[in-house]
């Protein structure tokens, strides 16, 4: 019965993911991050679960890629997406009669422009199945997971809702600053960057002072920035895993 409750939480994790994608479809990008954020709750413990049951098994490391790539995948994708068109003029006004020839141009060019968040879904799967077949990332990643990708990005429509401003507005819905996230996005995932595991094997200060450092910085970005740690947070782990790499060689 124990062998099943692995799957089970990472099952979890896939009905919560399907959940974030119809509400993203939908638009409601707040609802679907909370949905997201449910689905990589249940995604860290079904491998916590696995590990302390001893039950881990080679079917529960492909559903475990299948459930992510829904929610730590296709989601961000998505929302990227909804993101690309929210940052776009409308069309649709009295003014779009008098189009000009370029700007019938940059119409056809906005219309594609939204399908460049879908980089972010294939980046996310390239990711995955390279986490796969490569047997070094047990103790530390090699690339920004999935699951921290998708907090980046679900970030944005958070920090839109709850701490909206005409500036960040201007940053977050400028369709520059979206794509260019959307290729650095891919790139980190894949990049060939060491980055440490908040896997803890003790609890002794001193073989995890790196993991204890980001913790408590990232509960004081949280207290002080709000939703706007999420990037932050995200930053901090790549900044800190890069050190970390520097110092220990």
């Amino acid at each position: 019965m124990k062998k099943h409750i692995p799957n089970a939480l990472t099952l979890l994790n896939l009905f919560s993911g399907s959940i974030a994608v119809i509400l993203a479809v939908n638009n409601q990008l707040v609802s679907a991050a909370f949905f997201v954020f449910l689905g990589i709750f249940f995604d860290f413990f079904d491998g916590f679960a696995a590990r302390k049951l001893n039950v881990s098994s080679e079917l529960g490391l492909q559903l475990d890629s299948l459930a992510d790539m829904v929610t730590s995948g296709l989601v961000p994708g998505i929302v990227m997406y909804k993101l690309l068109e929210l940052s776009l003029p409308v069309w649709g006004d009295s003014e779009a009669s008098e189009l000009t020839a370029l700007s019938f141009e940059n119409l056809e060019f906005n219309m594609i422009l939204p399908f460049f968040g879908l980089l972010v879904t294939l980046g996310s799967a390239y990711r995955l199945a390279k986490f796969n077949i490569d047997e070094e990332q047990q103790s530390y990643f090699k690339g920004l997971p999935t699951p921290a990708n998708t907090i980046l990005i679900l970030g944005l429509p958070l920090i839109l809702e709850f701490q909206s401003s005409e500036v960040i507005q201007a940053i977050i819905l400028n369709k520059w600053f979206l794509i260019g996230l959307t290729f650095l996005s891919c790139y980190i995932l894949n990049a060939d960057i060491k980055l440490f595991a908040l896997k803890f094997k003790n609890f002794g200060f001193k073989d995890n002072a790196i993991r204890y450092v980001f913790l408590i910085l990232s509960l004081v970005f949280i207290v002080v920035l709000k939703f706007i740690a999420i990037p932050a947070i995200i930053l901090l782990y790549l900044i800190l895993s890069v050190f970390d790499n520097v110092t220990s060689k």
